[in-house]
């Protein structure tokens, strides 16, 4: 038997429920309610040995929603001391596979860029981005996880012939909207030295690398744009690795290996006139904001989303829906295993 308050509450949402379906009732048009299906947004974990239990709780708690169908990883799947070897990044794609759902990781600078550095094993980094590639991305065009999902890759796209290598560079189409991630990572986009490895840098081979992988990510980024268009995409996502400094000037230090990428999302996105949500990890700080400005007035229809890193180890959960005319909605997911005690 019904408790009185317990029976009261369910009379109230009865006597709602015929209401709201009621024709003298019903209003001229719906209003926007948030819909069920979000992806999950990580990066930066786990930092080490000592964060894996802490991310075994997130992976438990992202399972157990009822919203989420795919995780996307922004990068750097190792802290930046930690060593570079074949064991640590099959270790961590193992634990990525404890997810229900599809998983999908763009690289960051700790899992290759960096790994020139002694503490990490002295690797050339070129070497470590092959292995990472061949570990994390086992079948082209397809996503990790349990249950895995179909993804466009850059590295079998019809007109990226010259892009082939990059098969994270990868595009699927989500509750109404149009998925990406494109290859940016922090280090300056490996444009800072790789001064500690034996023998010292290579700055031509670095710089090289540059070239080839920036020329397939401004391409990269008009395919997404120019599919979201042909297929009347409700709003873009786009996931890097890096923080490409979108709050600091063209051309200024801070931006060194981010200016020709800002320029294209934001001429692009300005051309697409729809949502564009720009996901990214590096700087271990979760915030929600508007910092892309454009004649000097914040762009308005782009949002940028970074998640937690370590040592917060916690979730971004992004619901997406068409119907709403932000397409997008960011909710920070506190896992209360993993709170700092205080």
């Amino acid at each position: 038997m019904l408790k009185p308050q317990a029976l009261r509450a369910a009379l109230a949402v009865a006597l709602l429920a015929l209401s709201a379906h009621s024709p003298a009732q019903a209003p001229a048009a719906a209003p926007y309610f948030r819909a069920g299906v979000s992806f999950a947004l990580l990066g930066d974990v786990p930092y080490g040995v000592s964060e894996e239990p802490k991310f075994d709780r997130v992976i438990a708690d992202i399972n157990a929603s009822r919203n989420v169908r795919f995780v996307l990883h922004t990068g750097d799947v190792k802290q930046g001391s930690e060593r570079c070897d074949d064991a640590v990044f099959i270790k961590r794609f193992n634990q990525y596979q404890k997810f229900d759902d599809a998983f999908i990781v763009t690289p960051g600078d700790n899992d290759w860029t960096d790994c020139h550095r002694t503490n990490n094993g002295g690797y050339l980094p070129t070497e470590r981005l092959a292995k990472f590639r061949e570990i994390f991305y086992p079948a082209i065009g397809r996503s990790t996880g349990k249950q895995p999902i179909s993804l466009l890759s850059q590295a079998a796209a019809p007109g990226h012939a010259a892009h082939s290598p990059y098969v994270e560079n990868t595009l699927w189409q989500f509750a109404g909207a149009t998925m990406a991630t494109v290859h940016v990572v922090g280090s300056a986009n490996n444009l800072a030295p790789w001064n500690q490895l034996p023998g010292g840098d290579r700055p031509g081979e670095r710089q090289a690398e540059f070239n080839a992988r920036l020329a397939a990510s401004l391409a990269w980024i008009d395919e997404v744009f120019n599919r979201a268009s042909a297929s009347q995409s409700a709003g873009v996502m786009i996931a890097m690795q890096a923080n490409p400094a979108l709050e600091a000037a063209a051309g200024s230090s801070a931006r060194l290996g981010f200016d020709e990428v800002i320029a294209k999302i934001t001429a692009r996105s300005i051309a697409f006139g729809k949502p564009v949500l720009l996901a990214h990890g590096d700087s271990h700080y979760f915030r929600v904001d508007k910092p892309l400005v454009n004649a000097g007035v914040s762009l308005e229809n782009l949002t940028r989303v970074e998640n937690f890193g370590s040592p917060n180890v916690h979730w971004v959960e992004v619901f997406v829906d068409a119907r709403d005319p932000n397409v997008f909605s960011v909710v920070p997911r506190i896992v209360p295993g993993n709170v700092v005690p205080r």
